[in-house]
């Protein structure tokens, strides 16, 4: 059957309401051939996460009416070849909750995290030489650390001629994608004898943390992306431009792309940045 993950909007939901609706799912979910694998909640922004195996995305919305009318939001339907991004990390418990180890206790995460790299294209310092190089290097971390802080991205690591960083939200990072591209495109008309492109790719999923470093899935897809696009643009997986719909945010189905280390075609989709708001 096909996998989903459907999105909630549950302001004002406390966790103990979430894990009853949860249960109130697994009872009537046999009803309809669905079954409810996993889920994560973030009570601070009202979000829920179900990762579910069902038929069809109406079998999976009948099962929340009946259980408890908290109907999704919006149901994106996600490829068998980037499950590990949303069952792998974090321990789960009885009822299927997400439980991320740490401080008082075991606390509730939604765990969804959008990855995103940056990747400088060409080698600055074959073209211009070490000192320029490493100058327009210094460029490119500037402006993406600015658009990072700016749209409350985390800076993973360094990659050498890129950047790898994490948030909470999708439509953040696209707008920190965004920024970034601005940021050069402006650079570019002011420093016409130092050219300086970057691709960006972006994938949503949860990804596994282990020493302040990300793993998993997503982490790959995201990398993956980056090296497809080409110079100046951005790429992100479907699940990121799905999650978000109703931002106003610019998109354009590329449909499904064959990315090396992934069996089955991915659905992509470019950012159109330079309309973008």
């Amino acid at each position: 059957m096909p996998l989903y993950m459907d999105v909630h909007n549950l302001q004002g939901t406390t966790t103990a309401q979430v894990d009853q609706a949860h249960v109130a799912d697994l009872k009537e979910q046999g009803k309809y051939g669905v079954k409810y694998i996993k889920y994560w909640f973030n009570e601070s922004h009202g979000k829920a996460f179900c990762l579910v195996d069902a038929p069809s995305p109406e079998a999976a919305q009948l099962v929340h009416r009946e259980a408890h009318g908290q109907v999704a939001e919006r149901i994106i339907e996600t490829d068998p070849e980037l499950v590990e991004a949303f069952v792998g990390g974090g321990e789960t418990s009885p009822s299927g909750a997400v439980l991320v180890p740490g401080g008082a206790g075991n606390e509730r995460d939604s765990a969804i995290r959008t990855i995103l790299f940056t990747d400088i294209v060409g080698s600055t310092n074959e073209v211009l030489g070490d000192d320029a190089g490493m100058a327009m290097l210094g460029v490119h971390n500037t402006i993406v650390r600015d658009a990072l802080s700016a749209e409350d991205g985390r800076e993973v690591k360094h990659t050498g001629d890129g950047i790898m960083a994490s948030f909470v939200s999708a439509a953040a990072a696209v707008r920190c994608a965004t920024r970034i591209q601005r940021a050069l495109a402006k650079h570019q008309e002011e420093h016409t004898e130092y050219p300086l492109k970057v691709r960006i790719g972006a994938a949503a999923g949860e990804p596994v943390e282990r020493e302040h470093d990300l793993f998993g899935a997503t982490v790959q897809l995201a990398a993956r992306l980056c090296a497809q696009a080409q110079a100046d643009q951005i790429l992100v997986s479907n699940v990121v431009a799905e999650l978000c719909v109703g931002k106003a945010l610019p998109f354009k189905d590329l449909g499904d792309v064959l990315l090396k280390g992934f069996s089955h075609p991915i659905r992509v989709q470019v950012v159109e940045w330079s309309g973008a708001t």
